[in-house]
């Protein structure tokens, strides 16, 4: 039986970037279409579909508008898998229930067509980033997001707000490589899990990489270009579009 599974990664959705939301609409309504030539059995989403996540609470429309089109999208018959990203690991059961969708740990493996597929957001891969991986600890642990959820929703914006700007000052003075994968952990991961396949996102350097043991596709993140991954029997493709045509 054929299967067809989308992959899609680092929307960064974000009321200020209206033509992103706008394509992801537009994609969605695509790959769950009978008339598309491939149309979608699964999508997976590998983290950073927003730009920031202040709780499951939040109730700015952006949310809730994503929320209805990613509900929608279920009820055409499609399965959608969640996974956090560096941006939006605030993401709860709640919202989760909300779209429509399915909360996926990091990494997991699938076995979309019976084969072995890892996939992962791809920020714990980043180990020569110190710094960020220090910072990821701390914000995965039950106690930090205990206490910043327990914030007024404008203690919280204000913290992401915070948070983003910090983040874009400290990768500007980064050196490039370390803010890529480490091809060891990338080896160490796929040889453990035992999968030939490794996707993910997180470093927005969409590609095809071939691995010593597999091969590790990447995702981009979607500006003014939107990328997607398809799976389909058995065959794998990296694609993607303009968002301003």
């Amino acid at each position: 039986m054929t299967e067809t599974v989308y992959f899609i990664s680092d929307l960064h959705l974000d009321s200020e970037r209206p033509a992103v939301t706008g394509a992801f609409f537009d994609f969605l309504r695509q790959i769950s279409s009978d008339t598309n030539g491939a149309p979608a059995d699964a999508l997976y989403i590998l983290g950073d579909l927003f730009e920031f996540w202040v709780g499951d609470d939040d109730d700015s429309p952006l949310v809730g508008e994503v929320a209805d089109a990613l509900r929608e999208f279920g009820d055409s018959g499609r399965d959608l898998y969640l996974m956090h990203g560096n941006r939006d690991f605030l993401i709860g059961a709640d919202y989760a229930a909300r779209a429509g969708a399915r909360l996926l740990d990091d990494p997991v493996v699938i076995t979309p067509g019976g084969e072995a597929v890892l996939l992962m957001h791809g920020d714990s891969l980043c180990t020569r980033d110190e710094d960020y991986q220090r910072f990821r600890t701390l914000a995965r642990s039950p106690e930090w997001q205990a206490d910043v959820l327990a914030r007024s929703l404008d203690e919280r914006r204000q913290l992401a707000a915070q948070l983003r700007m910090a983040s874009r000052d400290a990768g500007s003075r980064k050196a490039t490589d370390i803010m890529d994968v480490t091809p060891s952990e990338v080896a160490r991961v796929m040889r453990e899990t035992g999968v030939r396949t490794l996707v993910h996102g997180h470093t927005h350097r969409p590609a095809r990489h071939d691995e010593p043991n597999g091969t590790r596709w990447v995702l981009g993140d979607w500006d003014a270009q939107g990328w997607f991954l398809r799976h389909e029997n058995g065959d794998i493709s990296l694609n993607n579009f303009d968002i301003f045509q």
